[in-house]
């Protein structure tokens, strides 16, 4: 359940059954060791995982991986992905440091920026978009949700031969660089949302620029530790420097601009979704991800349309 309110996890099988729970609804699943890692309420033994695992009714270890026995009809697509992240995800990676290089310079409002998703997941294929999780000044979500898109645009028209699927077709250009959740900096102090599932959001993600303002996100939100110590160990191995000395002045982006920013990201946002008007799939995919962003999705005002 999205939003389920913290909880006191009472055993490791409990834990590691939520953890997977949490894993198959964003579509992905991971190997026993990595799962140990990466556990609800704290890193535990492989063999920990392996017996919580034998123990239950309701998980599966199939192709290496640990499943629940609900999405057993397709762990072959999952299995699928898990091995295509390893030989896609560096490529894509690396575009991804670069691309956060140019949209912080051109966009110096965004204070930082995170991957999530599938590629901070470890169930990217090359047809899969790159998420981004950003932090931005107070009244510039939606210029930022209109940055990225604009600069993802223009980034995507050199990639035009990139591999697609339902969710990353467009008319143009691949969908490539995507803004998956967006937070002002008073939004974060405190969050309004410290549930698992939110938690769990934050685990996943890496840091590529701004890593002291997500510290200080994971600072004011300790509960948000309660559910996932890991949180408070971060790897700066892809965290990237200030921005070039090019970088645009913020007094360019006053706060005013983004009521228009907002209109200007709803209709683009709509369109595609109309884009999408015979992939019932895709738009179900949508609404799942809009689903668990809430309180903080974007265009669920009654103006932005």
């Amino acid at each position: 359940m999205i939003g389920h309110s913290p909880a006191q996890v009472q055993s490791t099988s409990e834990r590691v059954g939520r953890t997977v729970a949490l894993l198959s609804r964003r579509g992905f699943a991971v190997g026993p060791d990595r799962l140990a890692a990466l556990c609800l309420g704290g890193a535990i033994s492989e063999g920990d995982v392996r017996w919580a695992v034998a123990a239950s009714s309701d998980l599966t270890l199939e192709h290496g991986l640990v499943l629940m026995r609900s999405d057993s009809v397709r762990a072959g697509e999952i299995a699928s992905r898990a091995a295509a992240h390893g030989s896609d995800a560096p490529h894509y990676l690396a575009m991804t440091v670069r691309f956060v290089h140019m949209l912080v310079s051109f966009a110096p409002f965004i204070r930082s920026v995170s991957i999530a998703g599938s590629l901070a997941s470890g169930g990217f294929r090359a047809s899969d978009d790159v998420d981004l999780n950003l932090i931005v000044d107070d009244g510039h979500r939606h210029l930022a949700y209109v940055a990225v898109n604009v600069l993802g645009l223009l980034h995507a028209l050199r990639h035009r031969s990139k591999p697609v699927d339902d969710l990353t077709r467009r008319p143009l250009a691949p969908r490539l660089m995507t803004a998956n959740l967006i937070l002002e900096g008073s939004q974060c102090h405190p969050l309004l949302r410290q549930d698992e599932d939110m938690a769990f959001e934050m685990a996943m993600s890496q840091p590529v620029y701004g890593l002291e303002v997500f510290d200080e996100l994971v600072e004011s939100n300790p509960a948000l530790l309660d559910h996932f110590p890991q949180l408070g160990y971060r790897s700066p191995a892809l965290v990237i420097g200030a921005a070039s000395r090019l970088r645009l002045p913020t007094w360019i982006f006053p706060s005013v601009l983004d009521r228009a920013a907002r209109r200007v990201g709803a209709a683009a946002w709509h369109y595609m979704q109309w884009t999408r008007r015979g992939r019932p799939d895709a738009l179900a995919r949508v609404a799942y991800v809009r689903a668990t962003m809430r309180p903080y999705s974007l265009f669920d005002e009654p103006d932005a349309t």
